[in-house]
């Protein structure tokens, strides 16, 4: 299979557990790893033949807009469902980082990863 990945998006969000990061907001990254074929777009070399990474990214960013979550790992399965369920993509890997978190100690960010399927939202 194929692989198409959008590395380090970057979005403003209000998402977490603290009132804080509720109402102040942070910023959040996110890397896409994307399965589907792509021997016909190579073949083509015509955009309708593969996904629109502007429309991808779009659709992060509304991920990240549209609700408010206290968990990243609930935003990173709302980006993976969205994705999955709105393009021809078999498979991805998403990961969300928070950098800065509210963590008492010393580290540069946290991130979750999920794996999914399309099966996995049907």
């Amino acid at each position: 299979m194929d692989i198409i990945r959008l590395k380090n998006m970057q979005f403003y969000g209000f998402h977490g557990v603290s009132e804080s990061e509720k109402h102040l907001g942070g910023r959040f990254e996110v890397d896409l790893e994307m399965q589907l074929p792509l021997k016909k777009s190579c073949d083509s070399d015509n955009l309708n033949d593969t996904v629109d990474y502007e429309k991808i990214y779009k659709t992060v960013d509304s991920c990240i807009k549209k609700d408010k979550f206290y968990l990243i790992e609930a935003l990173a399965n709302s980006i993976a469902s969205d994705i999955l369920q709105n393009f021809p993509i078999n498979s991805l890997l998403v990961r969300v980082r928070k950098p800065h978190a509210p963590v008492k100690g010393v580290l540069d960010t946290v991130e979750v990863e999920l794996e999914r399927k399309k099966e996995d939202y049907v």
